[in-house]
């Protein structure tokens, strides 16, 4: 793995597979994405966690946990697979997880997660077919 690390911030390169990833974020607000190679040779290391959030933000959404004072904390698994993925990630968990559902209808809502959309409606079909 190649790691470029920030303020608050961490992305990594697989040369195995060709991916990268990044993470921003810690208790409160904590996020999880797949980045292009463009996204990721965007990043320097001398960037601000809200800068290189902005970069990542363009990426997929892979996973979400929010703990701040607003409410009661949650966490959003928007790729099931994000642990495999980026086994170097420290995702915090917190609290309840959404539930496919709810996960599903916001990646549908919201335009901040139309990258999501095919993986989630794949995953959907697949359930459908094997009855689950």
């Amino acid at each position: 793995m190649l790691f470029k690390k920030g303020p608050g911030w961490k992305a990594g390169f697989d040369p195995d597979s060709g991916r990268t990833f990044g993470e921003y974020g810690g208790v409160q607000a904590y996020n999880l994405y797949e980045l292009t190679q463009e996204l990721f040779d965007r990043l320097d290391k001398k960037m601000t966690e809200s800068d290189a959030g902005s970069v990542m933000r363009e990426g997929r959404h892979l996973y979400m946990s929010v703990n701040d004072r607003c409410g009661p904390p949650y966490s959003v698994v928007f790729d099931d697979d994000y642990e495999t993925l980026c086994p170097w990630a420290s995702a915090p968990k917190s609290g309840r997880v959404w539930p496919d559902a709810l996960t599903d209808a916001a990646v549908e809502l919201f335009a901040s997660e139309e990258n999501n959309r095919e993986q989630r409606r794949k995953k959907r079909e697949a359930k459908g077919e094997d009855g689950s």
